[in-house]
């Protein structure tokens, strides 16, 4: 990572309530690409002064929603001149995403005996560079941008992201969903999705995917689980949002393995369209016409209204699918990541700083040992080594002179008879 200037009157804190109006400028100032609803890592942006309350109250003690989002703000010379928010991407917060990074379009120049003249990329590095530091549990960052938008590829470039995938969004009309709900899905085995079909649909996530996007992402099963507070969550933002969740998966008893799975987030009041979350094992990718044509069958009793879904580049059935049924290209994003390691402090020992000699002098023995047992059988004299051999050389040495000496000796009668 590139080395900034020293910055000593710039600082990076968390937002505050007396920032809400100086971040709906920086908001009306610089006006990000917005992305569309189905993207597959960034999630829609929230208003932070209407979540501020709630986002406060949950800092306040641990939860499974504390860090969700974190925001940080940049002031410099007692101004705002950026904001960044970032949140966990996983259920091991070993993955973080980069949700928004908004910098004050204009050059700021610091005051002081240095002065210094810091662009939009000196203030946007020092908020990355803060989170990078300092949420300590991420290994991975990962972000998506659209692929319009220079100033944030040139930024985030500048701080180590490194392209992942490219991701094309899709918008089919009504008219098109009509045609696919006349067909018949050819789907036996659907079956609905809860929790208990979580090792399935990760096995799934995993098929899936690319070796380097997975290791990316970092996904277990538990990030295919829903919590109780998660439900309770989700239950909420659909009451308010006026918003559905349809889903589920296919399974293939002979494989024992899910091998295709959908949701569907459903306006129910017609005032934004309908958003579809798909999965396919690349070795089945003729289950795209029968989960399309199930989907357009359950939104036919919704008002009529256009269905956005994303495909990746590596997965190319997806696109040449959405292709022949006359999908709509609404846009490109880049997805990409960066890693990051955490150099673990070293301490000294407790030991190295204690002077053991000085603390254990009264344990000193302070005159000279007396000799106990061991000591004075060490001092028995053992027989001499000349001795021992001529024992050994008066000793018969082979099986012969053994039966000699026994012939030789007197017949001695037993004391019994």
């Amino acid at each position: 990572m590139p080395r900034l200037p020293q910055t000593a009157n710039a600082l990076i804190r968390p937002v505050q309530y007396r920032d809400l109006d100086a971040i709906d400028q920086l908001t009306q100032q610089s006006p990000e690409h917005e992305l569309p609803h189905c993207s597959a890592v960034r999630e829609k942006s929230v208003s932070i002064r209407n979540w501020y309350g709630v986002m406060k109250l949950l800092s306040l003690f641990p939860n499974p929603l504390q860090n969700l989002p974190c925001v940080h703000v940049a002031e410099l010379n007692q101004r705002i001149q950026g904001m960044i928010q970032v949140s966990p991407f996983n259920r091991t917060r070993s993955t973080w995403r980069v949700d928004r990074v908004m910098v004050a379009p204009a050059i700021v120049e610091s005051e002081g005996a240095e002065a210094q003249v810091m662009t939009q990329v000196d203030i946007g590095s020092l908020l990355i560079r803060f989170c990078l530091e300092r949420i300590w549990q991420a290994r991975t960052w990962v972000l998506e941008i659209d692929v319009n938008d220079k100033a944030a590829l040139d930024l985030y470039r500048h701080n180590g992201f490194q392209p992942l995938a490219n991701m094309t969004y899709w918008s089919i009309s009504p008219e098109q969903l009509e045609e696919l709900a006349e067909r018949e899905p050819d789907l036996p085995n659907l079956l609905p999705v809860s929790n208990a079909d979580a090792q399935l649909l990760y096995q799934l996530d995993t098929m899936a995917m690319p070796p380097l996007v997975r290791q990316v992402f970092d996904r277990h099963v538990q990030d295919f689980k829903v919590s109780v507070l998660g439900s309770l969550v989700e239950w909420a933002k659909q009451v308010f949002t006026r918003t559905e969740v349809v889903g589920g998966y296919v399974f293939e008893p002979q494989r024992k393995a899910a091998i295709g799975y959908f949701q569907l987030h459903l306006c129910r009041d017609g005032s934004q369209p309908h958003i579809a979350h798909l999965t396919v094992n690349p070795a089945y990718t003729w289950l795209y016409p029968e989960l399309m044509a199930q989907m357009a069958r359950i939104m036919q009793d919704l008002p009529a209204q256009s269905l956005q879904m994303a495909s990746p580049d590596y997965q190319p059935e997806r696109e040449e699918y959405l292709d022949s049924i006359g999908a709509e290209r609404i846009g490109h994003t880049l997805l990409m990541s960066r890693s990051v390691w955490h150099k673990v402090r070293e301490t000294k020992s407790i030991a190295e700083g204690l002077q053991l000699a000085e603390m254990l002098q009264n344990l000193q023995p302070s005159r000279k040992p007396v000799p106990g047992r061991i000591s004075m059988l060490k001092s028995v004299k053992l027989p001499a080594p000349e001795k021992a051999q001529e024992a050994d050389k008066s000793a018969p040495k082979s099986v012969q002179e053994l039966m000699k000496a026994a012939s030789q000796e007197p017949h001695r009668e037993d004391p019994c008879c």
